[in-house]
């Protein structure tokens, strides 16, 4: 089924309108120039029913977005929060991918971006596993894209900004014609960067390892993980890291709303570890399906309950 034509319903600007009626015209100027930003947000069907996870985090980072990239937004926090809520509950679903969006219209012509209104739409769909069903227990294969990750002043890496993901595209694209799931960037000093929509973290010798903050998209998935090695008393350091370190790594996985936490057992034609998932990334998975399949208590209010 395609994303245009499809029942249901997409919140825009305040009101639910009909999926196929929700439609941006052509010469927008998000449209023209990929001046917008966007979040991905996932909701799980645990034990107590559907529930939001990290809403306020994911929410806060899609106004960050908008701040920077001065785009002033019509609604409040709370307001989208409750946008998001109402979009899953309209369209009846249990578990499904959320995806917010701030854009703009086409009033005026040209680069400047002043007297074109901002708009804010939600939209909700069922989601499966993007890296394939059985890639979270087997693990994936990825290779180093020769596409680099913007320099920092660039392109501002710590907005979700719709134009900065042609740089993902190329990538993906280059490494899924060689035959691999996904593609690592490097920064633009060479050092690890990210992968295509996901961050990466490393293990060596019980240290695990994750590129330090400034040229990448702060993952509310990585946090996730960082909180949990914490709670565990892991050592985990967020540092420069080289590619070739990667290679020699006992164990690599990637984290992300959409990917959840999943092993690399290859990289670059060299198998990591052993070949297979490691311990240290089976003891994230647990603790993360525990906390949004509602199995344990949520002690730190990451879920948000659609009523």
């Amino acid at each position: 089924m395609s994303m245009e034509d499809r029942d249901g319903y997409i919140w825009v600007d305040g009101e639910l309108v009909n999926w196929r009626d929700a439609k941006v015209h052509v010469l927008s100027y998000t449209f023209m120039h990929g001046a917008g930003f966007f979040e991905g947000v996932r909701v799980y069907n645990g034990a107590s029913g559907p529930a939001v996870f990290r809403l306020q985090d994911h929410t806060r980072r899609f106004f960050d977005s908008a701040k920077i990239l001065q785009m002033k937004m019509p609604f409040r926090e709370e307001e989208i929060e409750q946008a998001q809520i109402a979009t899953v509950s309209a369209n009846g679903l249990k578990q499904c991918y959320i995806r917010p969006l701030g854009y703009y219209d086409g009033q005026m012509v040209g680069l400047p971006a002043q007297g074109n209104g901002v708009h804010v739409a939600v939209a909700v769909w069922e989601f499966d596993d993007i890296l394939g069903k059985d890639a979270k227990n087997d693990g994936i294969r990825v290779k180093t894209s020769s596409f680099s990750r913007h320099h920092i002043n660039a392109a501002m890496s710590k907005a979700k900004a719709n134009g900065q993901y042609i740089n993902s595209m190329l990538a993906i694209n280059e490494v899924k014609a060689a035959g691999y799931t996904d593609a690592l960037l490097l920064d633009s000093h060479g050092y690890v960067a990210e992968c295509t929509t996901s961050n990466i973290f490393m293990v060596r010798d019980g240290i695990i390892s994750t590129p330090e903050k400034t040229a990448i998209l702060e993952g509310i998935t990585r946090d996730t993980v960082m909180t949990f090695a914490a709670e565990r008393g892991m050592e985990l350091k967020e540092r420069n890291i080289t590619r070739d370190e990667l290679y020699c790594a006992d164990e690599l996985f990637v984290t992300g709303t959409a990917v959840e936490i999943t092993p690399i057992v290859e990289l670059d034609n060299r198998v990591i570890g052993d070949g297979r998932p490691g311990e240290v990334v089976k003891t994230f998975q647990k603790m993360f399906n525990d906390i949004v399949m509602g199995h344990v208590e949520d002690k730190r209010g990451w879920l948000t309950p659609v009523k």
